[in-house]
């Protein structure tokens, strides 16, 4: 579903679970995870199986994608991209450099927050505000869980432009529940790319399956 989401440049690759038989890792990604329970181990192994069958599709080099600075996956050289997974789900989209300026993807399970306090951490007053009319709406989508996906792509985009921490209070999200579409308003000064300071993503939703997922792709000479 995450290609629905993303224009015609980017790669991408998605499952539904874990295999039976593991994809094997680098030597270095065995490294990495050699500690990590087995939930863990198994996410790991299949977003970066998923991360290089979309490398391959843009005839990308089979190398080992390890968690950076704050868990950011490097990528090889010329490429950029995005990795998630949660419970029954696991993506991940790649691009050339040239072809987009970032890339943010995020999947969550359609179901509330296990903690509601956590709503307040996330979500600032206009968009709680927001949230209850949403619901009030559709109630067949978790309004505040997609919200905290959207913000989560949010990072994923601003991360590796900017190489600064972006808190969930820093931007300010407006979702059209009819288009399937959210822009996120930066409450901080934004990155610089082709020399545009951009002020706000454009990003789009989709609900299916039980599974609530969101994309950003930023396009070179953005328009803000």
């Amino acid at each position: 579903m995450i290609e629905e989401l993303l224009p015609p440049a980017v790669a991408s690759a998605e499952s539904l679970g874990d295999p039976a038989e593991p994809p094997p890792l680098f030597p270095e990604e065995e490294a990495h995870i050699a500690r990590a329970v087995a939930s863990r181990r198994q996410e790991f192994t299949t977003v970066r199986h998923c991360a290089r069958t979309a490398l391959a599709e843009l005839g990308g080099p089979r190398v080992p994608l390890l968690p950076g600075e704050r868990g950011a996956p490097g990528w090889p050289d010329g490429f950029l991209g995005s990795m998630t997974h949660c419970k029954g789900y696991r993506a991940a989209v790649v691009a050339r450099v040239g072809e987009l300026a970032g890339l943010g993807i995020d999947a969550e399970p359609n179901e509330p927050l296990r903690d509601r306090g956590v709503v307040d951490l996330i979500a600032l007053p206009d968009e709680r505000v927001r949230l209850a009319e949403l619901s009030a709406r559709r109630p067949e989508v978790t309004w505040e869980r997609l919200l905290f996906s959207a913000k989560e792509s949010v990072y994923k985009v601003w991360y590796p432009l900017t190489g600064k921490w972006l808190d969930f209070e820093e931007a300010r999200l407006t979702i059209d529940p009819d288009q399937g579409t959210f822009s996120a308003e930066l409450l901080v000064p934004g990155p610089v790319v082709d020399g545009v300071k951009v002020g706000t993503f454009h990003g789009r939703w989709l609900a299916r399956d039980g599974l609530l997922v969101t994309a950003i792709s930023l396009a070179h000479s953005p328009q803000e």
